[in-house]
């Protein structure tokens, strides 16, 4: 059986389809205990093939998605691309994953030639401990037999570590809707920006809802609750390495009408931002 880090690796290797080889393609599905597609790994398919039918030198700059329904693990994920626009210094592309003929997450995607302008960005947050001081979410879930927490400690591709205590299993200590993760991928990534963007998308989905319910003293266990991710933006700014450390600083804004609304950035472990996220959850549980 192979390790978490290069079945993740095979997740990012779509095959173009025998009908459609230069718009189609083929993703593996990673397992979950639950049985449901991990949103990340349908973010970083779409992104790996909407990049493939893009131009080398105009890498994804900015995707939103809609996820319409969810996905089943035990089957693979077909990936459509359509062309909507190549300009001299942008191109845009509509993505479909779907199985079985049955839609499951829509994409828009746009894609530049590399270029210079004017520059700000927020600063990293201060304070952050490093990563190496923090726990691995298996030092956390020691103890716990519930496949969920055990693939959370063991299965998944990436170490991700929190600043806060993390709520997968017991609230949160402070009604707070903030969070700070470092991670990064379990092994080395190849020197390819299509698949270090590819591999921030997947991370982004980590954490996502934990400002939501850190905020109201909810948990992942909690067998009361019932979430789907909505919609979900991420902007690159610059190139980051997915292999090695990034922080992952989330808040959530609001929450209201069974839906919770999450910001992020991505910052290199030198403070660059790499990328900023949005993610809209429907979250149905105690009121």
């Amino acid at each position: 059986m192979l390790d978490p880090h290069s079945r993740f690796l095979d997740t990012l290797n779509l095959v173009p389809s025998h009908d459609a080889p230069e718009s189609g393609f083929l993703g593996q599905s990673e397992y979950t205990p639950r049985g449901r597609i991990f949103g990340g790994q349908v973010l970083a398919q779409a992104v790996i093939a909407a990049s493939r039918t893009a131009a080398a030198d105009r890498p994804i700059h900015s995707m939103h998605g809609y996820f319409l329904r969810p996905g089943n693990t035990d089957l693979p994920v077909r990936y459509d691309v359509e062309h909507i626009n190549d300009g001299r210094s942008f191109a845009s592309r509509r993505t479909q994953a779907s199985q079985n003929g049955t839609p499951i997450f829509s994409m828009i995607s746009s894609f530049q030639r590399e270029d210079v302008g004017i520059e700000h960005q927020p600063e990293m947050p201060n304070g952050i401990p490093d990563p190496e001081s923090l726990p691995t979410t298996a030092d956390i879930m020691q103890g716990h037999e519930d496949p969920l927490p055990r693939w959370w400690a063991n299965g998944r591709p990436f170490d991700v570590r929190h600043v806060r205590h993390p709520v997968y299993v017991a609230p949160a200590e402070e009604p707070v809707a903030h969070q700070s993760v470092w991670f990064r991928t379990t092994g080395p990534l190849p020197d390819d920006e299509t698949v270090h963007r590819a591999a921030l998308a997947y991370a982004s989905d980590y954490a996502i809802l934990d400002p939501i319910f850190g905020r109201h003293g909810l948990t992942y266990l909690d067998t009361s609750l019932s979430t789907a991710s909505l919609d979900h933006a991420i902007w690159w700014h610059r190139f980051g390495r997915a292999d090695e450390w990034v922080l992952y600083d989330l808040v959530s804004p609001a929450a209201n009408a069974a839906r919770g609304l999450t910001f992020a950035h991505m910052y290199s472990r030198d403070g660059k931002l790499l990328a900023s996220v949005a993610q809209q959850a429907m979250i149905r549980g105690p009121r």
